[in-house]
C-alpha cells in the first residue's frame, strides 16, 4: 500500500472529486479524516472509508474558519497521533459577470478556494515539521491564470485558483527543506456537482468539443494524482502544478 499507515486531512470531502481522494487513500492503506461543512455527509464517507479496513473521522469544518481549521487539525493529531497528508479540496463556485460581481461574491470566494487553503496548510505544517515529513496536496484549477486559462463570469474563482497556484510555490520554498512536499493538482472539466452549472447552461457540447479525450473527467481520476503525490513515489516533487484536463490545454 502506497501510503500504509498515513494519516490525511481531506477537505471538501463529503462528495465528489474530496470524497473520491478520501476513499482512494483509504484503499492505499491511510487513515483519513474527512472534513467539510455537513457533518452527516462526512461519516457516510466515513463508513465507507471504515468499510475498506481503515480508521475514519468525520469533522464538520468551515476552512474559511482560522478556529475550524485549528480544532480539525488538533483533533486529528489526537486521534491518530499526526498529520502526514493534507488534502486541500474545499472550494466554491458561482457565476457572474464581473460588473455585477458584489464585494460578497468576492470575499467568500476568495475566503474558501485561497485563505481557506493557507490556513489549513498553516495549521497541518505545524504539525509535518515536527516528524520532517509531510505532503500538502493542492487542488486549483485550468482557471487559474498561468497554470491555464480564463473563463468568463468567473473572474472571483479564476483570482482565488490563480492565487492558489502561486501560494503553493511559495510554501514549496519554505517547506521542502523540512520534509514536506507541496504541490498542486489543476483539473480541467471534471463530473461533479460543480459541472452542473456548464450542463444547465447547455454549454457540455461545446465544452466537449474542446477536450481530445471527448468527455468529462471523472473523480476517481484525479484521486490517482493525489495517492501517487502522496506517496514515496513523488519524492522529488515539490512545487509543481499539475494539469490533468484530457488536454483541454492543448487545444
Amino acid at each position: 500500500m502506497r501510503v500504509g499507515g498515513k494519516t490525511a486531512i481531506v477537505t471538501g470531502a463529503r462528495r465528489g472529486i474530496g470524497r473520491a481522494i478520501a476513499l482512494a487513500l483509504a484503499r492505499e492503506g491511510a487513515n483519513v479524516v474527512v472534513g467539510d461543512i455537513g457533518r452527516e455527509d462526512c461519516q457516510k464517507v466515513v463508513d465507507e472509508i471504515k468499510g475498506l479496513g481503515r480508521r475514519g473521522l468525520a469533522l464538520k469544518c468551515d476552512v474559511s474558519s482560522t478556529d475550524d481549521v485549528e480544532d480539525m487539525v488538533r483533533r486529528t493529531v489526537a486521534e491518530f497521533g499526526r498529520v502526514d497528508i493534507l488534502v486541500n479540496n474545499a472550494g466554491i463556485i458561482s457565476y457572474k459577470p464581473f460588473l455585477e460581481l458584489t464585494d460578497e461574491d468576492w470575499d467568500k470566494t476568495l475566503n474558501v478556494n485561497l485563505k481557506g487553503q493557507f490556513l489549513c496548510a498553516r495549521a497541518a505544517a505545524r504539525d509535518m515539521v515536527k516528524n520532517k515529513w509531510g505532503r500538502i496536496i493542492n487542488i486549483a484549477s485550468i482557471s487559474s491564470g498561468g497554470c491555464g486559462i480564463a473563463f468568463p463570469l468567473i473572474a472571483h474563482y479564476t483570482a482565488s485558483k490563480g492565487g492558489v497556484v502561486a501560494l503553493t510555490e511559495a510554501l514549496a520554498l519554505e517547506l521542502t527543506p523540512q520534509g514536506i512536499n507541496v504541490n498542486a493538482i489543476c483539473p480541467g472539466a471534471i463530473d461533479t456537482d460543480m459541472a452542473k452549472g456548464v450542463k444547465e447552461s447547455g454549454q457540455l457540447a461545446q465544452v466537449l468539443t474542446r477536450i481530445p479525450k471527448g468527455r468529462l473527467g471523472q473523480p476517481e481520476e484525479i484521486a490517482r494524482l493525489v495517492v501517487f503525490l502522496a506517496s514515496e513515489e513523488s519524492d522529488y516533487m515539490s512545487g509543481s502544478a499539475i494539469v490533468i484536463d484530457g488536454g483541454w490545454l492543448t487545444t
